[in-house]
């Protein structure tokens, strides 16, 4: 009998842990459907908080948590509800010419998570450990979104990276930045 209950209240657990996961994967979700849609145009690829958004969801609930609600969120866009850049939604944006950017999400947080996960700490070494490691994903969305630039908007690797690339580096290095500073006490004060 005491062998059941003990069982039990593992399974209860288990279950309390699986709940409690689901609600900041759906948290988080919901923080990037409210950040990402706003952009300023600026030419063919729009400066937008995508990339503020995802680092901050990575950073502060780890790449397992992150990736799971950057697939959500892109899955919400591709069933068309205008949570894309501009308050756009639908498969033709994820799958049109600015699309690699949006599925770079998924790369961005896979490689930047698996150190971030590894430097959650507050300490100034590891912020900017976890800094570069942004920035190494960052660098890897870049990649991917301007392939995809080229290939589906018709244009050269040089175009690309001059209207999808070189305009956002600033732009988004501050948002690494912010991001670098808030996080970490954003994260030591959620029970995640």
């Amino acid at each position: 009998m005491r062998v059941n209950m003990e069982k039990t209240k593992e399974k209860t657990e288990k279950n309390r842990i699986r709940i409690k996961d689901m609600v900041t994967v759906a948290l988080l979700a919901a923080v990037l459907c409210i950040l990402c849609p706003w952009s300023v145009p600026i030419g063919p690829v729009p400066v937008s908080l995508g990339v503020l958004g995802v680092a901050l969801v990575t950073y502060v609930a780890g790449m397992e948590r992150a990736l799971a609600a950057v697939l959500i969120y892109l899955l919400i866009g591709f069933v068309g509800v205008p949570v894309f850049t501009g308050f756009t939604g639908g498969a033709a944006k994820l799958f049109g010419p600015t699309g690699g950017y949006l599925i770079g999400y998924l790369p961005m947080v896979f490689l930047s998570g698996l150190v971030i996960d590894r430097f959650p700490e507050t300490k100034i070494k590891h912020r900017i450990i976890c800094f570069f490691a942004l920035c190494g994903g960052t660098v890897v969305l870049y990649t991917l979104g301007t392939i995809w630039l080229a290939v589906q908007g018709g244009y050269t690797l040089p175009q690309a990276l001059s209207f999808g690339v070189l305009p956002f580096i600033p732009f988004d290095l501050i948002k690494l930045a912010i991001v670098t500073l808030l996080a970490p006490v954003i994260r030591s004060r959620l029970p995640l």
